[in-house]
């Protein structure tokens, strides 16, 4: 493993075959490829180029490792010991115990896959989030352009929390946001 989060007691998460490490560096390139061909649903307002990706690895990913509480904390998901994807928890918001789950798998995976690697991820982010770290929600903040997604996220007791109407603007036109969360039993 190349390097630990200080804030984690546990560092591995594993269910059967998959599993999410801390982000790894040399993982950086294919994450890059993805979030370009997925730029659509991200909030990302250009693609991303190697010197782009190098330097926010150097530069944000690297010091949120000794943070006591970072405000992201990114895992390559792995399965079978390859990165078929990454995500974390983001904009973490440590007085109210909340954050804002980030995913995103390999694009290829995304047709015939998409249900299962979500629920397999939100099962392994939840065990950090609620268990390692004790937050009360996370929650995903998405771009109402993709109704599959509530599918899965339903599937595995997420409830709509808020519909932002036309709150981001895309291709020309505003769309809702809509924001799916858990709370901790």
């Amino acid at each position: 493993m190349d390097r630990e989060y200080r804030v984690l007691k546990k560092q591995v998460f594993t269910k059967g075959l998959f599993q999410i490490v801390p982000i790894r560096d040399n993982d950086q390139l294919d994450i890059m490829k993805w979030r370009n061909e997925q730029i659509y649903h991200l909030r990302q307002n250009k693609p991303l180029t190697e010197q782009d990706q190098s330097h926010y690895f150097t530069n944000t990913i690297s010091n949120l490792f000794n943070e006591d509480q970072p405000n992201q904390i990114l895992f390559s998901y792995l399965e079978a010991g390859k990165c078929i994807g990454y995500g974390g928890l983001v904009h973490i918001n440590w007085v109210d115990r909340n954050a804002e789950i980030s995913f995103i798998m390999e694009t290829k995976l995304e047709k015939d896959n998409f249900d299962k690697h979500w629920s397999i991820y939100l099962n392994l982010i939840e065990e950090v989030a609620f268990k390692e770290l004790k937050l009360h929600k996370i929650y995903v903040y998405a771009f109402d352009l993709r109704p599959h997604l509530y599918v899965a996220l339903e599937n595995v007791g997420y409830f709509l929390d808020a519909r932002l109407k036309k709150h981001c603007l895309f291709e020309n036109e505003y769309k809702d946001v809509v924001i799916y969360s858990k709370i901790a039993n």
